[in-house]
């Protein structure tokens, strides 16, 4: 097992390493530049694997850790000594195979995808660079070492989504999002996405060091061990809610989750790698790594209430899926439809850990969020590439400009098709069905029906806007062989091998997780049951699982149904209806506009803020600061002045003129000394030694 943990440096080694290297190998050659880049990400792939065996053995002592000696602070009762090291248990061997297997197919689709971009070598530093701080992230035994990782994949996601900086009207139906007065090009969606997970992650260093300056420690495994119980509950629970600011930031849950859809402003690569299948999953990733340290509290804490913090995490969980499900079904562009449909499937993974905590079986729900976390990260990194393909070949980002490409693009429909089923959860061959009724059985044990009724309406959500989106991308009339689109003409193709294997090979995962379903959590409920501190029997019964299963196929077919009709048989047009009701039209507007929340922001916090540095700068910087700087020029002006005609010039000069004439006169006195006479020189000499003979006697005779 020790010869193993070297695997677990050297996974998130490999890919910095290559980041760094990339400018060299771009000198060399842009192709060895290209597949070095792949190459690197690949060597993640092989560490990672190289932990799973630990997976089967069956007498491993969880967790495992290996340190090594990083900051020592002489005196400090906090930083005395900080360890670096990283920690590999059952989550983070998932976790991590998940981040660098996902990663390396994206690698290889953006061999062709990314083919002939300008930017390239910046493109894949900062795509190894984030795979190496993801990876370190989830790898890290610490809660500080991790905020590394943590603030590396922000920074690198930042630079990918806005890697089209240049924001030219031109990639307008490529590469902006949105439309009317809520468009943005690029540089707006990085900057976007950064400032509003900064805010998260300002409230996450607080509550870290709240529980810090009470523990002592952010080791995870020490804080597990009995160091969380130092904190009192009454600074325990703020501290909870302000350290889920990060996930709800990183994860883009409610407030925080407008900065998502606007990200996919970026290649679709990026949203593939970064905004379905990783980062995002970072938050879900702290709060399921936090959760045994959490539930401890909950066991010997004496607080009316310790179960609190769970119910925060489980509302703001169910609110987001259902919320931005509902944004989903209206939504006009394919990649922003995705990006609501990761921002509510995170939803559900933090309502499963939100419900676990509200159980004495918490199990369930624990492994249910991992599931599900490994089941979205395939089946939603397939239909970011699948749609990466389409956009390809039409040309456009939006819905209304495709239409009729199954026969077109027979592989990327059957990968869509068949990931989209699994994101809707179709029984009983796709991952999503399996990890989404756990989560759904998780809520009922837990005994909160009405998060129960929030997921299940999610549900029926997800059928919808998921069918929605299969039938006007590829049903209908459509384009006939090309498609004209904003005076550009492509030929509708399918995608070339190196882009459609990866989805492929993403879809054919999870149709076996899927197959192997019922199996597989029952092994990964076995992985995890050394967290179990109280044994239970309020576990799932097999009629919870068939009613689970029952109500949410029947929440299948209820979306499904209008999604058929409207979308792939295409009997009736959906705007009939809206316009024929005026309810469902206001209905349609209020979600069309994003419920709003991203308007409010923009008027409470972002118009306000440019009004004010304008005014700022007009009245402060210009008016005073300015102002302030130009009259103390002035008086250091005049005041220069007055000190080069007052003490330059009568007294440091006239000085200098005294001390010249003084040396003038002395030097003219000695030169008469000086007559050039040979005799006059020699009496000189005499004297002088007559003068050194005397002064000698009358030392030695004072001595």
């Amino acid at each position: 097992m020790a010869d193993q943990m070297i695997f677990a440096w050297l996974a998130w080694v490999f890919p910095l390493l290559g980041a760094v290297l990339t400018p060299l190998f771009a000198a060399i050659n842009k192709r060895v530049r290209d597949f070095m880049a792949v190459a690197f990400s690949f060597l993640a792939v092989v560490s990672t694997l190289s932990l799973t065996p630990l997976l089967l053995e069956g007498d491993v002592s969880w967790p495992l850790q290996s340190q090594v000696s990083w900051l020592n602070v002489e005196g400090s009762p906090i930083l005395g000594q900080i360890k670096a090291g990283v920690l590999v248990d059952p989550l983070s061997i998932i976790m991590s195979n998940v981040v660098s297997i996902i990663a390396f197919l994206i690698m290889v689709y953006s061999i062709e995808y990314m083919k002939g971009e300008e930017g390239l070598t910046r493109y894949w530093f900062f795509m190894n660079l984030f795979i190496g701080n993801m990876l370190l992230l989830v790898l890290s035994d610490n809660l500080i070492q991790m905020l590394f990782g943590w603030e590396g994949v922000g920074l690198c996601s930042y630079g990918l989504i806005g890697f089209y900086y240049k924001d030219q009207r031109s990639g307008w139906l490529k590469y902006w999002v949105g439309e009317g007065d809520e468009s943005y090009p690029p540089s707006h969606a990085g900057m976007k996405a950064f400032i509003t997970t900064r805010i998260g992650d300002a409230l996450l260093f607080v509550g870290a060091f709240i529980i810090l300056a009470f523990t002592g420690t952010l080791n995870f495994v020490e804080l597990q061990n009995g160091a969380i119980t130092k904190v009192p509950f009454w600074a325990l629970l703020p501290a909870v809610i302000l350290l889920f600011g990060g996930p709800i930031g990183k994860s883009a849950q409610l407030p925080l989750m407008e900065w998502l859809p606007d990200a996919m402003a970026g290649p679709t690569t990026v949203s593939a790698l970064i905004h379905a299948a990783t980062m995002v999953k970072a938050g879900v990733y702290l709060v399921a790594r936090m959760f045994p340290i959490l539930y401890v509290v909950t066991l010997v804490s004496s607080s009316p209430d310790p179960q609190a913090m769970f119910y925060f995490i489980a509302w703001i969980g169910a609110i987001t899926a259902f919320v931005a499900g509902a944004q989903a079904t209206v939504s006009t562009e394919i990649k922003k439809v995705l990006a609501y449909s990761t921002v509510s499937q995170i939803g559900y993974m933090m309502l499963a850990l939100g419900v676990a905590g509200l159980s004495v079986e918490f199990i369930t729900g624990y492994v249910a969020s991992i599931f599900h976390l490994v089941s979205h990260a395939m089946f939603k990194a397939a239909l970011f590439l699948a749609a990466g393909s389409v956009i390809h070949a039409t040309g456009s980002r939006f819905m209304r400009d495709m239409g009729g490409l199954k026969k077109h693009m027979p592989v990327t429909f059957w990968s869509m098709l068949f990931a989209s089923c699994s994101l809707a959860g179709v029984p009983l061959v796709f991952s999503g069905f399996w990890s989404k009724d756990m989560i759904l059985e998780a809520s009922l044990v837990s005994g909160e029906y009405l998060l129960f009724v929030f997921g299940l309406l999610t549900v029926a959500i997800t059928a919808f806007y998921t069918f929605r989106m299969v039938g006007m991308v590829f049903f209908g009339e459509g384009k006939s062989g090309s498609s004209d689109v904003g005076g550009h003409v492509n030929h509708l193709h399918e995608a070339s091998p190196v882009m459609w294997v990866p989805y492929v090979v993403l879809v054919a995962g999870t149709i076996v997780l899927g197959v192997l379903g019922y199996f597989a959590r029952h092994w990964m409920v076995s992985l995890f049951e050394y967290l179990v501190i109280v044994p239970s029997e309020t576990h799932p019964t097999v009629v919870t699982e068939y009613i689970v299963a029952f109500l949410s196929s029947l929440a299948i077919v209820v979306g499904f149904i209008p999604a058929y009709w409207f979308y792939l048989k295409r009997s009736k047009p959906a705007d009939m209806y809206t316009q024929r009701y005026p309810f469902l039209l206001k209905v349609r507007n209020f979600l069309y506009n994003r419920c709003y929340i991203n308007r409010v922001y923009y008027c409470l916090i972002v118009y306000p803020t440019i009004s004010l540095s304008k005014w700022m700068f007009s009245n402060l910087e210009v008016r005073v600061i300015d102002g302030f700087n130009y009259y103390l020029g002035r008086f250091t002006l005049s005041f220069s002045n007055w000190m080069f005609f007052n003490f330059e010039s009568k007294v440091v000069d006239e000085l200098n003129y005294r001390v010249s004439d003084l040396v003038k006169r002395t030097s003219l006195y000695f030169r008469r000394w000086q007559t050039g006479s040979l005799n006059d020189d020699l009496i000189m000499v005499l004297a002088g030694l007559f003068i050194i003979v005397l002064i000698l006697k009358y030392l030695i005779s004072a001595g």
